[in-house]
Order: C-alpha cells, then sequence, then structure tokens
C-alpha cells in the first residue's frame, strides 16, 4: 500500500486530549484532522482543521464527515462499534470495526486473549445474581466483579471480599467476575503495526494507580530483561493476532507466577504520554505513521522519565511545575477542572 501523502486528512472520531496530542503529531507530519465529536469545544477541536459535532450514530452526519477525510481512526474505544461500521462502507478504518468490537467488552476482550494462549485472571460472566453465586463459588474472594462494557478509570467495577456482599450489589447489565490478583507491579507495553506489518514495541513502564485512576508512570520499568523481553512478546503476539493496524496499550500485572494480561486499548495510551519528551518518536507520531501507512519510527528512549498526571485541582500546582527545569508541560485545554478529570500531564526528564 502507497502511504498517505502530506496535506491528507485524517477523521478522529473523539475530541479528548488523546485526538488533541494526535492531531499535533500528526500536524508535523504534514496532515491535517478533522475530528467528530458528540462534544462542543472539546480539547481536540482547539487545534483540528476542521471539527464534527454530532451523535456517533447519526448515519448522515458519518456519511458526510466519511466523505471528507482520507481514513477514519479513533482516540477512545468507548464508541458504538456499529459507528465504525457505518464508515467503513465509505473510507478506510485503522483499527478496524472488529478490533473495537473485541476491546470495548472486557469478556471477548479476555476470550481473545486467552485465544492467543495469553493468561489473563480468572474470569466468568455474569449476567444476574445467580451467576454472580456460582461465579464466586468457582472463583473464590476476594474478585472484582466489572461492567463488560464502558468502564474505565475504575468505573463500572466493585471489589468483593466476602461473600454476604452478594445480596447489596445490583447487576443491571452483563458483568465479568475476575480473581483479585496479587501483584508486584502494574507494566504496560505500546506496540504499533503498520499496514506493510511492520512492528515495533516501547520499553514496558511501571504504572502507579490513585484511585483507580493512572497517576504516575515510570519509564522505563525496573524489571528484569527477561520479564521486559516476555511483556514486549506478549504485546507483539496481540497485536499480531488482531491484525493491528495502529497502536495498541497491552497492560498486565507482574505476579509471582508471571505476567497476566489485565486490559487492551486499541489506540494511544494515557501511560505512552511520556514517549512526547523522552521518546525518539511518541506514541502519536507513531500512531499516525501506522495508520497513514508510513515507515514506523524509532521507539528508543533517549532519557529515563516520570510522567505525573494532573487530576483534578492538580492542575493548580502548575507554577511549581514551570519552575522544574527538567519538567515538560502539556495541558489539555480544559477549562473546568473536576475530580478525577485528567487536565495534563507533566513529564520529570532525567527523573
Amino acid at each position: 500500500m502507497a502511504h498517505l501523502k502530506p496535506n491528507s486528512i485524517i477523521g478522529i472520531l473523539g475530541g479528548g486530549q488523546l485526538g488533541r496530542m494526535t492531531a499535533i503529531a500528526a500536524a508535523q507530519l504534514g496532515y491535517k484532522v478533522h475530528v467528530y465529536t458528540c462534544e462542543e469545544e472539546s480539547p481536540t477541536a482547539h487545534i483540528a482543521y476542521k471539527t464534527t459535532v454530532a451523535d456517533y450514530l447519526d448515519e448522515e452526519s458519518l456519511e458526510q464527515f466519511a466523505k471528507e477525510v482520507a481514513l477514519v481512526s479513533f482516540e477512545f474505544e468507548n464508541i458504538p462499534y456499529k459507528t465504525l461500521e457505518i464508515l467503513e462502507k465509505y473510507t478506510k478504518v485503522a483499527p478496524s470495526s472488529k478490533i473495537i468490537k473485541i476491546c470495548q467488552n472486557r469478556l471477548r476482550e479476555k476470550d481473545f486473549i486467552n485465544s492467543q494462549g495469553i493468561k489473563t485472571a480468572p474470569y466468568m460472566v455474569v449476567s444476574n445474581k445467580k451467576d454472580l453465586e456460582k461465579a464466586i463459588a468457582k472463583i473464590a474472594v476476594p474478585c472484582v466483579l466489572k461492567t463488560s462494557e464502558m468502564g474505565y478509570d475504575g468505573k463500572g467495577q466493585v471489589k468483593i471480599d466476602a461473600k454476604d456482599q452478594i445480596s447489596d450489589i445490583s447487576i443491571e447489565q452483563e458483568c465479568v467476575l475476575e480473581g483479585f490478583v496479587e501483584f508486584t507491579k502494574e507494566i504496560s507495553v505500546i506496540v504499533a503495526r503498520n499496514e506493510q506489518g511492520e512492528i515495533k514495541a516501547y520499553h514496558p513502564v511501571e504504572n502507579i494507580h490513585k484511585n483507580h485512576i493512572l497517576d504516575e508512570t515510570i519509564a522505563p520499568a525496573i524489571i528484569s530483561p527477561k520479564l521486559e523481553l516476555e511483556a514486549v512478546e506478549i504485546a507483539i503476539e496481540l497485536a499480531k493476532g488482531l491484525e493491528l493496524i495502529g497502536v495498541l496499550a497491552v497492560e498486565m500485572f507482574v505476579t509471582k507466577d508471571g505476567l497476566l494480561v489485565n486490559e487492551l486499548a486499541p489506540r494511544p495510551h494515557n501511560s505512552g504520554h511520556y514517549t512526547i519528551d523522552a521518546c525518539v518518536t511518541s506514541q502519536f507520531e507513531q500512531f499516525v505513521r501506522a495508520i497513514c501507512g508510513l515507515p514506523l519510527g524509532s521507539v528508543n528512549q533517549h532519557t529515563k522519565a516520570v510522567m505525573k498526571n494532573l487530576i483534578g485541582e492538580e492542575v493548580n500546582d502548575i507554577e511549581k511545575y514551570i519552575a522544574e527545569p527538567d519538567a515538560k508541560i502539556h495541558l489539555y485545554g480544559k477549562t473546568h477542572a473536576r475530580k478525577g478529570r485528567k487536565m495534563g500531564h507533566v513529564t520529570r526528564l532525567n527523573a
């Protein structure tokens, strides 16, 4: 396939900070971004070439959007996969609707991971209280009940420490019960693959969460070379299995018995923000390269780094970070700081 020519227009579904940083990287490579979002005044819209504000299932708007762009991608996976199926009638979509259908549903995602011979925590599907009782009897407590869809940053999940909690739990949609994992670290690997089949993976990084939201990423993760190689191999195998065109973040638990995959995200990921300042090629440039058919860039990390999310009112500490000579500041243009809302991030180099 010939790569996408400069000045072509890339369509991005979703107007959040990941779309914003993708638009910046696309501009550096000579592309324009047309963002499609249901949100007025989105972070991506501030810098995009064009913005369409419409519902994700508005077929007329989607058709018009598709006709104005050379290809379509997305910056978050909680979009109806039917949206991508509609767009695929009119233009190239990467990653494909098949991938988003797998990755936006925890049950399908875990089934896929296991089908590739890769381990996850034990899990069972739960649709009602009787299912929950059976699943707890098999998996045992402690365990975690998660909604199959629309869960992120700790939303849609509850830890169960004792069987008597069942009576207090309301099940209104399909859920997955997972065995609770005793882990020493949470790590992630970001891997890119283009249509030509070229694959490159970044070094694993360690992720530290606070209130179920990523707080800091330590890059690279302090793990053994053997474990690093295993983590990268897992990410590459999953990217191949998905026939990915784009980038994929693979979140994993480091346990005493080895690595378990937790979740997949088929788009740029919060744990990869450090790459903007600490790597030869940022995850956002790599994403654009992959979907546009360009050769992938170097994933070499030239500087150690710690990325700190600015969540909610933490954005008010910005003056402190500005005074640090090795701190690289990235604000997302959001005007209202809410609890749990990611307002920006700071990457401390040589940390």
